[in-house]
């Protein structure tokens, strides 16, 4: 994987050409000044100060040292004041104005990720936000967008170098419409090697949804169009990943495009198992077929060795393991 193949990943690069066939987004070029705010880890966690909204978030400041030395000191004691919340009132303006075009509620990503990893941390316990609070929230405390900042370019070939660099010139953040009743079994994985579609699952693995299977061959085929017709010709690079959404029309929109390998998961696939491939063979579409074929979720803040669910892998000894039991037990 090379620097080139990471850059045309990034959404402001793509968004453009896929436009009608995408989810309705809407780009912001960040200030260094807000780039600089979601890395900086110096001192207590600041909301910034709103300008426009009256209900925002209140700020977070969590200091355990400084309570412990308050609570231990007497009254009159003098303390340093707390340090003035960050602003960024101009970025503010444009992201409120942004979510009321995208009908109010949006969920944000930056060049290549979205703060999936800490939807938990938000009121709605979802990557539902209203407000410039509620992204600066998920962003200042997702490691995905942490990688984004810091480490987008770790896995390329033609990053060796210590003079390499390790961001991109610019960092974007894409506020893209948020839509309640999407279903998450109806979003699939795509792969894509030497311009051919050879592999396709389920990008929700946890889950066993009996619709998906009953529906299996027509999703396929559905999704083998889509690339040929929109995609293939499109998209300049020969080798990656792509994730897409079925709608109940049985249209098929791109969400999101990805590298070949690198920190991309190849979720009911394994890369050595996807670049033994043969370029022009049958087309693979992998589903959750039962309940015994759930996997654990794949993006948590847990050792990889329980994610890895590869031929040997621990996890793959304790599935293995689940089903002689079950079949011991019929």
């Amino acid at each position: 994987m090379k620097e080139e193949e990471v850059n045309r990943c990034q959404i402001q690069n793509w968004y453009p050409k896929f436009k009608s066939l995408t989810i309705k987004t809407k780009l912001h070029k960040l200030p260094e000044s807000f780039v600089n705010y979601l890395l900086d880890d110096s001192g207590p966690f600041l909301l910034p100060s709103s300008v426009t909204n009256e209900n925002a978030m209140p700020n977070r400041v969590h200091n355990p040292e400084e309570e412990d030395e308050s609570s231990s000191s007497s009254s009159d004691d003098e303390t340093d004041p707390p340090p003035p919340p960050p602003s960024f009132p101009e970025l503010e303006i444009e992201i409120k104005d942004s979510i009321e075009a995208l009908g109010g509620s949006i969920f944000p990503k930056l060049n290549w990720s979205a703060p999936k990893d800490a939807a938990w941390i938000s009121p709605s316990q979802s990557l539902s936000c209203s407000c410039f609070s509620e992204i600066a929230l998920l962003l200042r405390s997702s490691d995905s967008i942490l990688h984004d900042l810091c480490e987008a370019y770790d896995s390329c070939s033609d990053n060796k170098a210590a003079s390499s660099r390790r961001r991109p010139e610019s960092f974007f953040l894409a506020l893209r419409k948020w839509y309640p009743s999407l279903k998450p079994e109806m979003e699939f994985r795509c792969f894509v090697k030497g311009n051919e579609l050879v592999g396709v699952c389920q990008r929700e693995v946890t889950t066993f949804y009996p619709v998906v299977v009953s529906e299996k061959e027509v999703l396929k085929g559905l999704i083998e169009e889509f690339f040929d017709v929109n995609v293939r010709s499109v998209f300049e690079l020969e080798d990656y990943v792509f994730d897409v959404y079925v709608t109940k029309e049985r249209r098929v929109k791109v969400v999101d495009f990805n590298t070949w390998c690198g920190s991309t998961l190849p979720l009911m696939f394994s890369w050595e198992e996807l670049e033994g491939f043969r370029v022009g063979g049958e087309l693979e579409l992998r589903i959750v077929e039962s309940r015994r074929g759930v996997l654990p979720g794949l993006k948590t803040a847990v050792p990889y060795d329980y994610i890895d669910v590869s031929s040997g892998s621990g996890w793959d000894q304790v599935l293995k393991k689940a089903e002689e039991e079950l079949r011991n037990e019929n």
